[in-house]
């Protein structure tokens, strides 16, 4: 199977930030702008791009098209981006402007049979499902929406399987509990998703800190990996990760 590698892009007026723990108040700032920080990751050797839009993802309204646009036109890059997607108009409006994969993340916790029709209305291939998730004191995987400021009562072994048999072909499970923190990749938690449904694309995200955990995801099942702050941090280079 291939693995593909998703270097990262989270967008948060205009700058290129890590949240750490998908806390907006603990924001790291980088300097490279969005576009040039594409054209870096397309110059290494990159193929696709996992970009997000911070503000949209706790307020919605999508705000980075031409963003979008303009990375796909002068990096070839595939781009499977999201944030704030809360209608149908919304998924094609990115699928125009150059997406690849639009990615649903709160709609698809707050209103999944919505997220299904669209499943079945745009196909397996055109949309990515982002189930972040936190694991509760009684061991049940939590799924905060709202850019992780506010807990759902769904848990992930619920509407997993509802999302399986509807036709999802590629989920991005984050722990947020890693995600920005360079603690190891969960791979508890992926290995348990693998096993449980053969029939989803998976993306770790979440606590990437060197190769063995990239490695390791594949190793657990996945079909690829999200890289953020070990890329951004110098952790990691992109170059030496898709070489091996």
């Amino acid at each position: 199977m291939s693995f593909t590698v998703y270097p990262a892009i989270d967008v948060r007026d205009g700058r290129v930030v890590r949240l750490r723990q998908g806390d907006y108040a603990a924001e790291t700032r980088y300097p490279d702008t969005p576009l040039a920080l594409a054209r870096r990751y397309a110059e290494a050797g990159a193929r696709w791009l996992h970009l997000v839009d911070l503000d949209a993802a706790k307020a919605g309204g999508y705000t980075l098209a031409p963003l979008l646009a303009e990375i796909v036109r002068e990096t070839g890059l595939q781009v499977q981006t999201g944030g704030g997607v809360r209608s149908r108009a919304d998924v094609e409006a990115l699928l125009a402007a150059g997406a690849t994969r639009v990615v649903v993340g709160s709609l698809a916790v707050r209103e999944p049979s919505r997220v299904m029709d669209w499943l079945e209305a745009f196909g397996g291939e055109a949309l990515t499902v982002a189930l972040d998730t936190r694991q509760a004191a009684d061991g049940q995987w939590r799924l905060p929406v709202h850019g992780w400021t506010e807990t759902s009562t769904h848990t992930l072994d619920v509407l997993l399987p509802r999302y399986a048999q509807a036709g999802l072909r590629h989920l991005l499970c984050t722990d947020i509990a890693r995600d920005g923190m360079l603690a190891g990749v969960n791979l508890g938690l992926y290995r348990h998703l693998c096993a449980e449904y053969p029939c989803l694309q998976v993306q770790a995200s979440g606590g990437v800190r060197g190769i063995a955990d990239v490695i390791g995801a594949r190793a657990a099942g996945c079909a690829s990996v999200v890289l953020g702050k070990a890329l951004l941090d110098g952790h990691l280079s992109l170059k030496d990760v898709l070489a091996c």
